[in-house]
């Protein structure tokens, strides 16, 4: 860390501990976000272009610090509430993730328990049965281990994939291979519980909210309705905040207004809007997760009609069958859980939004807007883009600048638009006021990005010359911080460079370089049917390819070995070894008939006597 970044780090800690010692809990992060703001701001009038001095820096820790402690300021709600929901609000991916590693940080004591154990007699192998058992519970959230019955009805199902008697083979196991196992068990023994669970309630009819993890029933009609109603009171108040404003603009004098009412109105519009524009995200995050967990249901009671029809009351069925079936129903379960977990996470950071509200509500009551309104018309943000829609731009008429229609665009709403879709022109020419743009109008893509207006005057005003409205926000933001967050100008403002021995041409603030990533494709072959694939468009090349040919035609090809050359090739052989083998020749054999047998006596020595013959023929009984 170079000496710079301490003394930077030194002003925020200094900062952080004042503020403690006189009664208020500031984190770094907004400490740092006041030291930016203060800077940035020209009415404090501190020059980026040089070293700051001591007493520069005591200015700066003295008007950060009155800022910071200041009572009743919506302008600071709405910096407390951007840093609030910029350190816990993520992605949905990142929301998931931290959901799985605090469900596994929690269970992997138990786990470490269980793999670790070295158990001798019975007793110890009951115990350690006993744990697994309520690891299963506990990491599939069927049910609490403290209940005796889902208790048993654990262990019965653990017991019919994994017998008591198996936990011999699974202790000489390597520790790897033991967690291995007790995941793929705590996937199929969540996925019976879940089938016998189902099984219980008919044949034909199942009602799968009641197989729902029981969080998920209770939050998912609620947290969307809550947020919808935050949503809509924020609306309301923005629109009212809107209208007065717009009535204290018109008029060069009001009488009871002064210029420190202007201020505050703008700073509780600033606030009740980023709320507003929180509670959207938080709205489609939610809106995301119902849908979720519409597809998760379906294709849970499809799991477990196909379990049903393979099942049917049979005695025995396949294991490799019906195990991946359970696993499936498992992950099912588990991504119904991770949706619970998600929409009380939301639920959470929606509520812990509404103290960041308090100061305008207390300046600010709602029965004195309806006084200053009186008569006045309040518009909402949908009324006021359907106002002037059919005014749109005509790009013909403007040759020098590109427009974009909502005609000629597919995804309207996929497309940034700069300010978070505010009117810039009103924002400069109504000092600070904040009003809608409609896209019906017309698109303004200048210098790669896109910018909307709440009327065909403000378009057309503000197309004239571009840079310079871009430039007067971006000074309205130095005097308001918090439009930063809020119109998305953070790529317009650099972070705070280290002050302390700097080069002499380095200022206070880096000055922000502006990038773009761009590409274009080519079609090389843009007809098909027109590709030639011996085509050659480099000429040397294909004089290369003629001489060659030329000189083919005057060689002979052919190859020499030597005695002294042989040997160093690499060679290889191939054999067959003899095979066994019969051959279909002749061969004796014997049949069920007894073979005749002769003996013949009185053939030699003697030559009166007679030949004497006798039978040996054996007989067919024996």
């Amino acid at each position: 860390m170079s000496h710079g970044e301490a003394v930077v780090k030194n002003i925020i800690h200094e900062i952080v501990q004042e503020c403690s010692v006189r009664g208020h809990v500031v984190s770094d992060t907004l400490a740092a976000f006041m030291v930016k703001a203060v800077v940035l701001d020209p009415r404090n009038s501190f020059n980026v272009d040089r070293t700051l001095t001591k007493q520069d820096i005591q200015k700066l820790q003295g008007l950060c610090l009155d800022k910071l402690i200041e009572k009743c300021s919506p302008s600071l709600d709405t910096l407390k509430m951007q840093v609030y929901f910029d350190t816990n609000y993520t992605s949905r991916r990142e929301f998931l993730e931290e959901i799985h590693r605090m469900l596994e940080s929690g269970l992997s004591p138990m786990r470490r328990d269980i793999t670790d154990s070295r158990v001798k007699s019975r007793e110890e192998y009951n115990a350690l049965y006993h744990k697994i058992v309520t690891y299963i519970l506990l990491r599939s959230g069927m049910g609490s281990p403290t209940d005796l019955k889902t208790m048993q009805e654990a262990k019965a199902a653990l017991q019919s994939v994994f017998p008591q008697t198996d936990l011999g083979a699974f202790m000489v196991l390597l520790k790897r291979d033991k967690e291995q196992q007790i995941i793929e068990l705590t996937m199929t023994v969540t996925g019976i519980l879940l089938f016998n669970k189902a099984s219980k309630m008919g044949e034909h009819k199942t009602d799968f909210h009641k197989l729902m993890p029981t969080v998920l029933n209770e939050a998912l009609p609620v947290i969307n309705k809550r947020i919808e109603s935050e949503l809509s009171v924020s609306q309301s108040l923005a629109w009212k905040y809107t209208a007065v404003l717009e009535k204290l603009t018109e008029s060069v004098t009001q009488p009871g207004e002064g210029g420190m009412s202007m201020i505050l109105f703008k700073q509780a519009l600033y606030n009740v809007r980023q709320h507003e524009v929180f509670l959207k995200l938080l709205l489609e995050d939610a809106c995301l997760c119902a849908k979720h967990v519409e597809i998760l249901q379906t294709e849970l009671s499809s799991q477990i009609k196909l379990l049903k029809e393979i099942v049917q009351l049979k005695a025995a069925v396949p294991t490799a069958k019906v195990f991946p079936l359970f696993r499936a129903l498992s992950k099912l379960w588990s991504g119904l859980q991770d949706e619970a977990e998600l929409l009380n996470i939301l639920n959470n950071i929606m509520l812990n939004l509404r103290p960041f509200l308090a100061s305008q509500g207390k300046i600010f009551s709602e029965s004195y807007l309806d006084s200053l309104l009186e008569a006045t018309e309040v518009k909402t943000d949908e009324q006021r883009k359907t106002e002037f829609s059919d005014d749109h731009i005509v790009p013909a008429e403007m040759k020098m600048l590109e427009w974009l229609l909502p005609d000629t665009i597919v995804n309207l709403n996929n497309l940034p638009l700069q300010y978070n879709g505010v009117c810039g022109y009103t924002l400069v020419s109504r000092d600070g006021l904040l009003l809608p743009g409609n896209p019906n109008i017309g698109i303004l893509k200048h210098k790669e990005k896109f910018y909307v207006f709440s009327s065909k005057k403000a378009a057309l005003k503000f197309s004239s010359s571009p840079d310079d409205f871009i430039a007067e926000v971006a000074e309205i933001a130095k005097v308001s911080p918090e439009l930063i967050h809020l119109l998305k100008l953070n790529q317009q403002f650099s972070c705070i460079t280290p002050y302390s021995e700097m080069q002499p041409r380095e200022s206070l603030l880096a000055r922000h370089i502006t990038k773009c990533e761009s590409s274009t494709q080519t079609d090389i072959h843009p007809v098909e049917t027109n590709i030639v694939n011996v085509y050659e468009w480099n000429e040397w090349e294909l004089r290369r390819k003629a001489i060659q040919l030329a000189d083919l035609l005057t060689k002979v090809t052919h190859s020499v070995q030597t005695e002294q050359s042989h040997m160093r090739r690499e060679n290889a052989t191939q054999t067959w070894l003899p095979k066994a083998a019969v051959c279909q020749s002749k061969r004796d054999g014997q049949s069920s008939m007894p073979r005749p047998q002769a003996y013949l006596a009185g053939l030699r020595g003697q030559r009166d006597e007679r030949m004497v013959k006798t039978s040996l023929t054996r007989s067919v009984d024996e």
